[in-house]
């Protein structure tokens, strides 16, 4: 009788630390789920990291500054000339060689963060009656860098073109920018 005793308590032991280790598991990650929630971003920080445009009032020529997580992106309606400007440039001929194709999804619309690359300032040129540079699209004139029609460095200290952001077009006249 002691041996089915001693086999019955040996049962009873395991039952009880495996019962005790995955209680004290659930436990703890009960315990730690609050700290490791608390490194999501907040609600507003989650809400800033995309931006939804309506490209519809924006007439060809015309330019609009939008904010996206805090920066500004500039989003133009190109002309037909100016598309034709910027698919004309050799790439040779660029600081920061890229093609226009490259830069956009649609020809006619440029979307772009407006900071310039070399020390973080705004270029002009989104005004009818800023000074849009030697070629056409945007200057800075913190250190003359002029950017042309499709937002590529072509003179100046700044190192990159400025910036395109992710975007996607959600219907023809809606865009989402992040």
């Amino acid at each position: 009788m002691s041996e089915t005793a001693s086999s019955d308590d040996k049962t009873r032991r395991d039952f009880l630390l495996l019962s005790t280790i995955a209680v004290g598991a659930v436990g703890s990650g009960l315990a730690v789920w609050p700290f490791v929630d608390s490194m999501n971003p907040a609600a507003d920080t989650l809400a800033l990291s995309t931006t939804e445009v309506d490209l519809e009032p924006i007439e060809e020529g015309q330019s609009i500054t939008v904010v996206w997580q805090g920066k500004p992106v500039f989003v133009r309606h190109r002309t037909a000339e100016e598309i034709k400007a910027a698919e004309a440039v050799a790439l040779e001929d660029l600081i920061d060689p890229q093609a226009d194709k490259d830069r956009v999804k649609k020809s006619e619309w440029l979307i772009m963060v407006g900071i310039c690359t070399h020390l973080g300032c705004i270029p002009l040129g989104q005004k009818a009656s800023d000074p849009k540079g030697e070629f056409g699209g945007w200057f800075c004139p913190c250190h003359g860098s002029h950017y042309d029609t499709s937002g590529r460095i072509r003179k100046g200290p700044a190192p990159k073109n400025l910036p395109v952001p992710a975007y996607q077009y959600l219907t023809d006249t809606t865009v989402k920018i992040g």
